[in-house]
């Protein structure tokens, strides 16, 4: 890692990414914003929820059966 030390640096410039980051305005949320984030979230993780839950499910049917 230490030989690669000053390529990284000069690709990555840490100190001036976080000073352009600090700078930028944040713009606020419109009005139908937070809703439609948090419809997409369920889009997204309802899916992946129900089927952890089957196959818990089904493991346990299948050793307590």
């Amino acid at each position: 890692m230490l030989f690669f030390r000053r390529r990284i640096e000069r690709v990555l410039d840490v100190k001036k990414i976080e000073e352009r980051h600090r700078t930028e305005e944040k713009e606020p949320l419109e009005k139908g914003d937070l809703t439609a984030m948090l419809i997409a979230a369920f889009l997204v993780f309802l899916p992946a929820v129900l089927l952890l839950i089957g196959v818990v499910y089904l493991l346990l049917w299948l050793f307590i059966r």
